[in-house]
Parts: structure tokens; sequence; C-alpha cells
């Protein structure tokens, strides 16, 4: 896996591209008129990410109906040194559909528990907790 970053302005806006060619914006978001992400917004994104495809995959599988799936991240951090970590993520999702939520809870422990490498990355540094809800009920 590679990723190229490129400085795209006189300040701190990149582009990094992947392998495919596909491409997301870093950029500084505590100036004002940021056009990207902030590397540590992107971390969260890749974490709900990551553990969205495993559900989804795993509950396509299981023959399940998602119409509807969203997802929402939280993340708190703490002061080390000069930088700033996460400490904790708390995951929340989000479905609807022709879903049975024991198999939706499951797919959520076996992504978190076995198969997210963006989680697993992040872990044991980070203390990461996840619901799932289905049409309503968590």
């Amino acid at each position: 896996m590679k990723i190229k970053l490129n400085r795209l302005n006189d300040d701190f806006l990149f582009e990094c591209i992947n392998d495919q060619g596909n491409s997301i914006l870093l950029d500084n978001t505590t100036l004002p008129g940021a056009k990207g992400v902030s590397p540590m917004q992107a971390v969260l994104m890749a974490v709900a990410g990551c553990s969205g495809i495993d559900l989804v995959s795993i509950l396509k599988k299981q023959r399940q109906q998602i119409d509807t799936f969203f997802a929402e991240v939280e993340g708190e951090r703490v002061q080390v040194d000069e930088a700033k970590p996460f400490k904790s993520i708390k995951v929340k999702f989000f479905l609807e559909g022709e879903i049975d939520p024991k198999k939706a809870k499951k797919a959520g422990e076996l992504s978190f528990e076995k198969y997210c490498s963006v989680s697993k990355t992040l872990e044991p540094n980070v203390e990461i907790a996840y619901e799932v809800s289905v049409n309503g009920i968590i």
C-alpha cells in the first residue's frame, strides 16, 4: 500500500492520492477557509469507513436488506507532551431496513473485535466503543 501526498497551495492544503488515483484533501482546519479535513478527522473517518465496510459486507452475506446506513463518530483527545492523540473513540451506527438486530450487533462485534484494521491499529492506545442501532432501537 502506498499513498502520495502533494501540497496544493502555499499553506497547508494537501491532496493524498492512493494507487487507484482516488484522493482526499487534508488541511489545517484550525485556520479559516480550510478546504479539506484535518488528519485527525481523517482518522475518525477511517475508523467509521473500515468498520462500515465490515458491517455492510457481513450483513449482505446474511441477506439483510439495508435501506439506510450512516455512522456518527466522536473522538476524545488528550494532551501528551506537544501532541493531542485520541484517548477514546465512540462509533454509533444507524441502520434501517429489513435487518435482524442480533445479526447487526454481531456484525459490529466482529468488526471491532476481529476485522477492522484501522481500529486494531489504534489499539491498545485508544479505547474504542461502538453501538449499533437498527430501525431506531439500540
